[in-house]
């Protein structure tokens, strides 16, 4: 019985070892496993360059309307505007003189509940591209790339590939990144977001909002509305200044 019993304690501890090691080898691939994760393949944006590109904002500072963004690169209806509406809007109203527009974003808006944080680090980053005057080639890239959301396709790793691929430098990006050095900036997006959304004379009170939503001369629009209800919106904008 005495040799039983030591048996049985022998290979108690055993066991016990055994699944304290697994569970070792099981957290430190948890912790590497991010470092070495493949990035996965990088889309290119088609070129499109934007007139008088200023860090995040295109057009000219002057122009009778102004339409600020706010979006958030892992909103499906955000990449629908930039897929459907963004061009024609530049074309026929910002490369005319007639729109400023400013691109900001709307904080971790659609990783708040996801304990996520890849909508304010993809946010963050286009940022610290604008440092490299590539603010928009940035953004291109992001929607370029969209996956779904909270789904790690703007997990770290995937950010610092998408600056290598616009040619950025790396190390300055990096250190960027490393010191958040626009993650208060993106905070203030989110708050002014928010404010200028639900206290727009036309807002409906509901106490709702969403991404994209544009800010057309203290009007608001939510959503990826169809270009049509953008040009009705812009054209009202430059009557009610005096333009055309």
């Amino acid at each position: 019985m005495r040799a039983k019993r030591t048996r049985q304690q022998r290979n108690s501890r055993i066991l016990a070892i055994v699944l304290i090691s697994l569970g070792a080898l099981v957290l430190a691939f948890l912790l590497i496993y991010p470092s070495i994760k493949p990035t996965g393949e990088i889309i290119l944006a088609d070129p499109n360059p934007r007139p008088q590109a200023d860090f995040n904002a295109m057009g000219d500072p002057n122009a009778p309307v102004k339409i600020v963004k706010y979006s958030d690169y892992q909103c499906p209806l955000c990449l629908r505007f930039w897929e459907d509406t963004e061009d024609k809007i530049l074309e026929d109203y910002v490369k005319t003189g007639k729109v400023y527009f400013v691109s900001r974003s709307m904080g971790n808006f659609l990783s708040r509940n996801a304990n996520n944080t890849e909508s304010q680090d993809a946010a963050h980053a286009a940022y610290c591209a604008g440092d490299e005057n590539k603010y928009w080639e940035y953004h291109d890239i992001l929607f370029a790339n969209w996956n779904g959301e909270n789904q790690g396709a703007y997990a770290r790793k995937r950010l610092d590939a998408f600056a290598d691929a616009l040619g950025l430098d790396s190390a300055a990006f990096k250190v960027c990144m490393d010191s958040k050095k626009y993650m208060a900036m993106v905070d203030q997006d989110a708050e002014d977001g928010v404010r200028e959304i639900t206290t727009a004379p036309n807002y409906d009170g509901s106490g709702s909002y969403g991404t994209p939503s544009f800010i057309i001369n203290g009007n608001v629009i939510i959503g990826a509305q169809p270009y049509g209800v953008f040009q009705q919106e812009i054209d009202a904008a430059l009557a009610a200044a005096g333009s055309n």
